[in-house]
């Protein structure tokens, strides 16, 4: 599901296709960097001096040539002059120059792990991180391995005070991510339960020589050992079976289609999750998939046909207030919002580079105001599921937060029991966030369940 406001936005199920943008501020000019007052990063303190881990005392030395660059307006050339007495200068250079060469890249997706404002932390503290941030995706080291040279960097650049706070910007889970993103990510496949359970089709699969296993957390799902064509899935071109990453087959399983309901996807394109609704539901009363691009619409009616499903499809902006003001209240509603698709940069690694932080903030609102037009045309007692393939808690949670805030007749909703939680995924204050690779294997999700109070 994706952009709905006729511009790039989210890529969520495998296949979709999205543009995005990241980046940030444009470096200083060569020809303005000789005339920067910018004091001169602090000297590098040897390893042995502070009894520091092998390769803290280089990643200090780079991330301290990048900040002379990032902070300071110096050209790399001027900036690496310090490092060329040291024994491990070339080191050194790959890393501050590999670290620049990413930095409009890196320097935001940093920023979305810090707990304070980056404006508050000195210029070589923040260079650092990135130049961690730069390791972690790159080098070969394993990424807790950057983390603990990163803490001891900090303490060979004096800033031992600060080594805490490096820790902390690196949890676990951030180091994790991304690594995730620079992973293989698996094909894995819907198996229509109507035609078969997902460990049928893994034995079918066998049989024709290609291993693959079933997901006993998500019922339908399979993991292919190997990717291949879909013209060569065994029942594909039949709908016996479709392409569709495991956390992007929650979706269905969550807004809980009754008989008889009237559901709306809200941004349906290209059409992965409006089929699986249909499957998991085929005596539904009504369904309408909209979206705001025909052309994109248009794949949804193809996904359908070859599903052997069908239901009304219609061009609408649901930025627009009115939009569904010829529609009766849905008893079910999908709203897979446009989002900044951080949660699927492993199938789509252009992300890395097309995606900018300025995006972000823009999003946010976006998404906002889908949230508040989809809300209007909830039955009493109906459920709305808001979805993103975003990581950021900005496009996930602090929208339904300030979406509840506002809204009287909105309550949140927890998790289903019936619906069994992806290993790893993390429960939040509002809604369930699910990051790639992960205990589950799956792209980067979240979900949040709001219901509309009776009444």
């Amino acid at each position: 599901m994706n952009v709905k406001t006729g511009r790039p936005g989210g890529r969520r199920d495998q296949g979709a296709q999205k543009g995005a943008r990241f980046g940030g501020k444009r470096p200083a000019k060569r020809g303005d960097a000789r005339k920067s007052a910018a004091p001169r990063a602090p000297v590098v303190v040897d390893e042995a001096a502070l009894d520091l881990a092998p390769g803290a005392s280089t990643l200090a030395a780079a991330a301290a040539a990048v900040a002379e660059v990032a902070h300071g307006g110096r050209s790399a050339d001027d900036a690496l002059l310090a490092a060329e007495s040291r024994g491990d200068r070339a080191a050194v250079r790959a890393i501050a120059l590999g670290t620049l060469r990413w930095y409009l890249r890196l320097a935001p997706a940093v920023v979305q792990l810090l707990k304070r404002a980056p404006e508050d932390m000195a210029p070589p503290l923040r260079s650092l991180l990135v130049a961690a941030a730069h390791q972690i995706e790159y080098s070969r080291a394993a990424p807790e391995v950057s983390v603990h040279l990163a803490v001891d960097a900090a303490k060979a650049l004096g800033l031992g005070h600060a080594s805490g706070f490096v820790n902390a910007a690196w949890p676990g889970q951030a180091a994790a991510l991304l690594a995730a993103n620079n992973e293989h990510p698996p094909m894995v496949l819907r198996v229509a339960a109507a035609t078969g359970s997902a460990a049928d089709y893994v034995r079918e699969l066998a049989s024709d020589g290609r291993p693959a296993r079933a997901l006993d957390w998500c019922p339908g799902a399979v993991v292919l050992e190997h990717a291949m064509s879909v013209a060569a899935l065994p029942g594909f071109r039949e709908g016996r079976v479709s392409v569709q990453d495991a956390g992007a087959q929650l979706a269905a399983k969550l807004l809980d289609v009754r008989a008889g309901q009237r559901v709306l996807d809200a941004c349906a394109a290209p059409g992965g999750k409006t089929g699986h609704i249909l499957e998991t539901a085929p005596k539904i009363g009504d369904l309408l998939a909209a979206d705001i691009d025909a052309a994109r619409l248009a794949q949804v009616g193809e996904t359908l046909q070859r599903l052997g499903r069908s239901a009304r499809c219609r061009v609408l902006d649901l930025r627009e207030p009115s939009a569904l003001s010829d529609e009766a209240p849905f008893d079910r509603i999908l709203l897979d919002a446009p989002c900044s698709s951080t949660g699927v940069i492993r199938r789509h690694p252009d992300i890395k580079l097309l995606r900018r932080a300025t995006d972000i903030p823009t999003l946010a609102a976006q998404q906002a105001v889908l949230l508040r037009n989809a809300f209007v045309r909830l039955a009493p007692n109906g459920l709305l599921l808001y979805a993103t393939c975003s990581v950021l808690p900005t496009e996930n949670e602090l929208v339904v937060q300030a979406f509840l805030a506002a809204e009287p007749r909105a309550v949140s909703e927890p998790w289903p029991d019936s619906v069994p939680l992806p290993p790893g995924a993390q429960r939040l204050a509002c809604g369930t966030q699910l990051l790639p690779g992960a205990d589950a294997g799956t792209d980067g999700f979240y979900y949040a369940l709001i219901r509309r109070r009776a009444g």
